[in-house]
Formats: structure tokens, C-alpha cells, sequence
């Protein structure tokens, strides 16, 4: 019998998600996911030191020697993560997603400013729109980004979502793509219920499943990918989803898994159920959002650690540019 693994991928598109390139290059997903704690791990690694040297070295001659190691680091973030999407690019036949800076996650200006300087970085080295979608999180000010964005060509992946308010108002604002949190959503209701859940009844395959059906009977063009999984059961309950962004330590699972996988998700089944369609406004988003405290709770948690990823990465390139600094001084004497 084919894994779970094989047989996943004939019913569903599967992502990787890591900043691993090796990783990737083992599993051969279609696409490959990135956010900042995985490029701030991957930065870490021995195996990518030449990028990172390479990416600070670029950075320090654009904006010369006169300038600080923190100015410097501040650059070569922005472009560090587009430094990775190139080379998981050359691995993967499908897409990257690149993720815009979690701290601007309430502005949608800076948003805007943001993707389209990362645009601009893949554009340059001769990577077509299609290949590159740009991860935005699923605040009210964040959406409306990307829908500015699409309208530009601009494709987008709308991240940390947790509820249906934001995943009905990314398809009415006709983002290419939203990556609801499976494992956080089952994080924070095993917190607040002191209960464990498996299978069906896990809350974070519930919400997917929801959302699923949802877009499937009112016919939206946004896909599904479901993202951050505790374990393959989660997993093996959303097949048939549109696409699923695994890591690399559930996807040697899947692989090593031999056992019959049915189809969960299915547009011909959404089409028949009996779902209430409504629309979201900036109140009905703001209403519905304070109300749903997972939502709330997990949405802000998000930012926050994919903010404090990024500033750990900040300090992490000042050192490692100091570094390379005192390495070319002595060398010098």
C-alpha cells in the first residue's frame, strides 16, 4: 500500500513548511512555506552561513561602510528571507510564500510599501508572480493590504487565521490564499478546557473543515491550506484539503505511515449543506473578533512571537556582521 504521504498528495497539494532547505529537498514538495522563526532558525544553521555572509556582505555595500552593524543587520533582514525563497525556488516546481514583517501587521500602508519591495527583490532576479505569494497576517488592516495587492497582481497567503470573520473577509477580498492554524487552535482549547482532542473532534480541524466547506458552497476562488499541525491525525482528518503546509518532522511520518487514507474534504459534498452565508464589514469583523477569544487571543500571540522572531533575527545579523567585521580586520593586518 502507497504511505499516507503518497497517498495525501493525490487528493491534496502538499506545502513544506520549513526554512530547512535540505529538508525540502528531501520531501520534494510542490510549494514550500516560510515565516520568520523558521528563517530565524535556518539563519542559525551551519549549512546556510554562506547565505546569511552573502546577504549581509550585499547589504553592507549598498548602504557602505559608514554605516552601523545594526543599520546594516536592519537591511539585510528584509532581505534574507527573499534570499531563501530564491533558493527554495530553485528546489520546489511550485510556490513560496515570504512573509512581510509581523510588526506592521496594523498598518496597512507600511503592509503595502513592504510586499511591494519584496515583489520588486524576486521581479529583479527573474522570478515570475506566480511563483511568489506574499504572507500577510489576517488582521482587518492586513487584509484589506492584500486586496490591494491582488488587485496588482500581487498574490497573497493570509496567515494566522483563526476564525471565520477573517477567512470570510479574505475571500471577499479575493486573496489567492489563507493558511488557517490548526495546532494553535487546538493549543489554546486545550488551555482553556484542560480537555484533549483527537481526530474529528479536534477544534483546529473543526475550524478548517468549517471554513472549507464554506468557500466550497459559495463558490470563492481563495484555497485552503491548512497550516501549523500537532501531529499527522490532524493531518490525515484534513485530506482532501486544498493544500496542507507540513513540517518536515510530520511529513517523514506520512512517509514512514502505511494505512488506508479516505477523503475528508470534498467540494461536491460542501455544494449540498445547508451553510448561512454573510458578508464582513470593518464593524461585523471587529464585532465577531472580539467575541471569538481564541480567535483574539491567538491572532495577537501570533504577532507578538512572530515579532519578537524577527527582532531575535535582527540581533543575530548585528552580531554575525560584527563578526565578519573583525574577521576582515585582523586579516587586513
Amino acid at each position: 500500500m502507497a504511505s499516507l504521504l503518497e497517498q495525501l498528495r493525490g487528493m491534496t497539494k502538499v506545502v513544506a513548511d520549513s526554512g530547512d532547505i535540505n529538508s525540502i529537498e528531501k520531501f520534494k514538495p510542490t510549494d514550500s512555506t516560510t515565516n520568520p522563526s523558521l528563517i530565524a532558525a535556518a539563519a542559525q544553521m551551519p549549512a546556510y552561513q554562506s547565505i546569511v555572509d552573502g546577504v549581509l556582505q550585499q547589504a553592507r555595500a549598498r548602504v557602505g561602510s559608514a554605516a552601523s552593524d545594526k543599520d546594516v543587520a536592519a537591511l539585510a533582514f528584509k532581505e534574507l528571507a527573499v534570499a531563501f525563497g530564491l533558493k527554495i525556488l530553485g528546489i520546489v516546481p511550485g510556490r513560496v510564500s515570504t512573509e512581510v514583517d509581523a510588526r506592521l501587521s496594523y498598518d496597512t500602508e507600511a503592509t503595502l510599501a513592504l510586499a511591494r519591495e519584496i515583489i520588486a527583490q524576486y521581479d529583479e532576479a527573474g522570478i515570475g508572480r506566480e511563483r511568489v505569494l506574499i504572507k500577510i497576517a489576517s488582521t482587518w488592516e492586513g487584509i484589506k493590504a492584500a486586496e490591494i495587492l491582488e488587485r496588482e497582481g500581487i498574490h497573497c497567503n493570509l496567515t494566522l487565521l483563526f476564525g471565520l470573520h477573517q477567512a470570510v473577509a479574505c475571500a471577499e477580498a479575493g486573496v489567492t490564499l489563507i493558511s488557517p492554524f490548526v495546532g494553535r487552535i487546538l493549543d489554546w482549547y486545550k488551555k482553556d478546557t484542560g480537555k484533549d482532542y483527537t481526530g474529528a473532534d479536534d477544534p483546529g480541524v473543526q475550524s478548517v473543515t468549517t471554513i472549507y466547506n464554506y468557500y466550497k458552497k459559495f463558490g470563492y476562488k481563495t484555497q485552503v491550506m491548512g497550516a501549523s499541525f500537532r501531529n499527522i491525525g490532524e493531518i490525515t482528518e484534513l485530506a482532501g484539503c486544498d493544500l496542507l503546509t507540513i513540517a518536515p518532522k510530520l511529513l517523514a511520518e506520512l512517509d514512514a505511515s502505511n494505512a488506508d487514507l479516505p477523503r475528508k474534504l470534498d467540494p461536491a459534498k460542501s455544494s449540498s449543506m445547508k451553510i448561512e452565508r454573510f458578508t464582513v464589514d470593518k464593524a461585523t469583523f471587529d464585532r465577531m473578533h472580539a467575541a471569538d477569544r481564541m480567535a483574539h487571543d491567538k491572532l495577537q500571540e501570533g504577532i507578538d512571537g512572530f515579532s519578537k522572531a524577527l527582532e531575535e533575527l535582527e540581533a543575530l545579523l548585528a552580531k554575525r556582521l560584527s563578526e565578519i567585521s573583525e574577521k576582515t580586520a585582523v586579516g587586513a593586518h
